[in-house]
């Protein structure tokens, strides 16, 4: 039982200053893993992450409904901006320690806002096998015409399936199978899928990320698959990328990233001014 939290709603991600993934932040409390759980879903986020500052070092727990991940990307921009808010100064700079891996990460104010960027660690990239295609992407409703060369197993973390489309239209008219989706994710111990468009000339993307295995059947923001996604086209001299995402839930969000020569991924973040209490 929650008796009473205080919790920063963020909105990561943002694009053009609207929109983002609102994102619950919070001091490390000691609540059970269950408990943890329960906070996103009182907040009325996807995502929920615990924040523990130990000298110049910074300890990230994430949660979602469905339970702990070793690592969330914009829940760790929703951490960086709240951190170099409660901070103040121009800039903000940590080293962050998520699932045992420590990486940087910084804040810049922007304005009202934060632009947060940080280094994921590296990516694992392979080719999916004959199964899991076979059995994943007809969850998807991915028409075979729809589908672009290049689909790929990538983690940085827990593994997702890379799945690129020819167009945004193609994109936007998916509408999954969501318990197909989460049955044949958990056979294969995915993550979730992400489908993204064909990148432009100048690296511009839309994506979308389907999680149900960890309770998130349409994520607004993921930063980490973006990450896994320019690590991989980065192999193919795309070294600078921006995500859009959100659109299909009514809260555009925009995720750059980069690959040369570490990867980095990040987002503008904006904190509110007050706090949420949060009872249950």
């Amino acid at each position: 039982m929650i008796s009473r939290l205080s919790v920063s709603i963020v909105r990561a991600c943002l694009r053009g200053g609207t929109g983002g993934s609102p994102t619950a932040v919070l001091d490390e409390v000691p609540l059970s893993d269950d408990e943890r759980r329960r906070v996103p879903v009182l907040a009325g986020t996807s995502h929920a992450v615990f924040v523990s500052v130990r000298g110049s070092e910074v300890s990230l727990r994430f949660f979602t409904a469905g339970g702990e991940l070793p690592a969330c990307g914009h829940g760790t921009v929703a951490a960086l901006a709240f951190l170099a808010a409660r901070a103040g100064g121009s800039e903000y700079r940590a080293t962050l320690r998520a699932a045992g891996r420590s990486f940087a990460g910084r804040a810049v104010r922007e304005g009202a806002r934060f632009r947060a960027v940080f280094e994921p660690g590296p990516v694992e990239l392979r080719e999916p096998t004959a199964d899991e295609c076979a059995l994943v992407l007809p969850t998807l409703g991915v028409t075979p015409g729809a589908l672009a060369p290049g689909a790929r197993v990538a983690s940085v973390g827990r593994a997702r399936l890379l799945v690129p489309v020819a167009s945004r239209s193609e994109l936007a008219a998916l509408a999954p199978d969501f318990g197909g989706l989460r049955a044949a994710c958990d056979r294969f111990g995915l993550l979730g899928c992400y489908v993204y468009s064909v990148p432009t000339p100048a690296g511009r993307i839309a994506a979308r990320m389907f999680a149900p295995s960890i309770g998130v059947p349409e994520d607004i923001a993921n930063a980490n698959s973006t990450a896994c996604l320019a690590a991989d086209l980065a192999g193919r001299g795309v070294t600078e990328i921006a995500v859009d995402m959100g659109d299909s839930l009514g809260s555009p969000a925009t995720i750059t990233a980069s690959a040369r020569p570490v990867v980095r991924v990040g987002g503008v973040a904006e904190v509110p001014g007050g706090v949420r209490e949060l009872t249950g």
